[in-house]
């Protein structure tokens, strides 16, 4: 067995969230912002379409913007035209090189703890699934979630019935069912991201 390494599991995982994101949606862009405890800033983790060779790394102030909004609302949201919308920051936008017409973003928690935020820039609106555009969003998030808060712990957990790998594996096998009526490489990301999260809690 090879050593864990809980900094490059962090790094894969991420990448796989973002790059599901963007293709079950068929989206522009999409990007999680980890929370930095240190300093209140939102950093870049990962970044998947437009701008994702330059942003990883860039820090925004955690409580301007949708995902500022987020992050302090912890709920979910669903903006139409950033244009019609107060909480959008153009400026923060346009520092980023692309500026979105919509978007779909959702807290990453794990209990009472914030970690972050998942984006979703310009989904196509003929994306169909057997949930709801935001139900299916927060599902996968939801399960990002408890498995980044292991990376982050550094630790595994074995699945047992009633306890939180119990729980969790639950939770993957729930994101299958939701995705399983995908097609092509929206099914393809869907598994991928599936195992992703799963392998997490295997030795």
């Amino acid at each position: 067995m090879t050593a864990y390494e809980p900094e490059a599991e962090h790094r894969l995982l991420l990448q796989s969230v973002v790059e599901t994101a963007r293709a079950i949606f068929e989206a522009q862009a999409s990007s999680i912002f980890l929370l930095d405890e240190a300093d209140g800033a939102l950093v870049f983790e990962a970044v998947s379409g437009k701008g994702e060779g330059d942003l990883v790394g860039r820090r925004f102030p955690a409580g301007r913007g949708v995902a500022g909004w987020v992050l302090q609302s912890r709920q979910p949201i669903e903006v139409d035209d950033v244009d019609e919308d107060e909480r959008f920051a153009r400026d923060l936008a346009e520092s980023t090189d692309y500026v979105p017409r919509a978007l779909m973003a959702a807290p990453l928690l794990h209990g009472d703890e914030v970690l972050g935020v998942l984006e979703v820039l310009d989904r196509s609106r003929e994306v169909r699934t057997t949930l709801a555009a935001m139900d299916l969003l927060a599902l996968f998030s939801a399960q990002a979630s408890v498995a980044l808060r292991l990376v982050r712990h550094g630790r595994r957990t074995h699945p047992t019935e009633g306890g939180p790998g119990g729980a969790y594996d639950a939770g993957v096998d729930g994101l299958v069912r939701a995705l399983a009526a995908l097609r092509g490489e929206r099914r393809e990301a869907g598994r991928r991201l599936a195992g992703a999260l799963g392998e997490l809690l295997r030795e």
